[in-house]
């Protein structure tokens, strides 16, 4: 087993790091909530999965020092970088609270030139509670949940890096309230095949790689079989899943999980041709 492999045995026990981590990501988002244009899509709120860093990472935002905000997953460090992407300043969160660590941002952008009173954590969505939230401190003993969560993220980006050169999808990023890191596959006429990796909801407690559709096929029409032991998930929305518990322990996750991806999304095409093919036929 590689280095970075992902071990599917700890796949449902990163609840805390997840929460903590889903909470620590807003540090980046709030630069483009603070600096950035707002587009109606959300898009300058998404994130980056930097893997030189192994973190999360902000857009640009511009100026006489340009600059963008990241947390690096696998030790929850939040870092400042220039333009170029190269760590100019970097604080452990383990220990800190959001109060804390916000202080610490507005200063290190007033040194930088930026207007540090406009930073701010305030959103117009709101993501799953954790103490931290209401002023805990963030604690990172845990490490290796951490580590995990990291190559979760690591292995989701490359997979759909690789997807995306095969399908044209959307780059690939991360989306704060969800906190699921994803691709979209525009077919036109009003047609798409989302793909993605969610580190967990209240519908799996655990890292998930998904494939949904819009609009969304009905149930009965699930028929067809899932490469890489993924399965179809039809509460509340229609999809295919592949949940961490399921990915194997050892050599072949990587070829697990890309085979899994592609059958979903050839699956979901035929489903919304046969939708599109139904509703000229009426």
């Amino acid at each position: 087993m590689t280095a970075n492999a992902l071990d599917p045995s700890q796949a449902t026990l990163l609840t805390d790091a997840r929460g903590q981590t889903h909470h620590a990501a807003q540090f980046a988002t709030a630069a483009g909530i603070s600096y950035l244009q707002h587009e109606a899509d959300d898009s300058h709120t998404n994130l980056e999965w930097l893997p030189a860093l192994g973190a999360l990472a902000s857009h640009v935002v511009p100026g006489t020092n340009p600059f963008r905000l990241a947390v690096r997953v696998a030790d929850l460090t939040l870092l400042v970088l220039d333009g170029g992407g190269a760590v100019t300043s970097s604080i452990a969160l383990h220990g800190q609270t959001i109060a804390g660590a916000a202080a610490w941002i507005r200063a290190r952008l007033t040194e930088l030139g930026a207007d540090g009173r406009r930073y701010t954590l305030s959103r117009h969505y709101v993501i799953p509670a954790h103490p931290v939230g209401d002023g805990a401190a963030f604690d990172t003993s845990d490490r290796t949940n951490f580590e995990q969560l990291s190559r979760w993220f690591a292995c989701a980006a490359d997979e759909l890096t690789a997807l995306r050169s095969s399908t044209g999808a959307s780059d690939v990023r991360c989306w704060p309230h969800h906190f699921d890191i994803a691709v979209l596959i525009d077919l036109g006429a009003g047609r798409s095949i989302g793909v993605g990796l969610e580190p967990g909801d209240g519908y799996y407690d655990e890292p998930y790689f998904y494939v949904n559709m819009h609009p969304q096929p009905p149930a009965a029409a699930l028929t067809a079989g899932l490469d890489g032991n993924g399965r179809w998930h039809t509460r509340e929305w229609i999809g295919a899943v592949l949940p961490g518990s399921r990915v194997i322990n050892g050599d072949g996750q990587r070829t697990q999980i890309s085979a899994f991806l592609h059958s979903a999304v050839t699956a979901a095409r035929s489903l919304l041709e046969a939708k599109d093919t139904a509703g000229s036929a009426r």
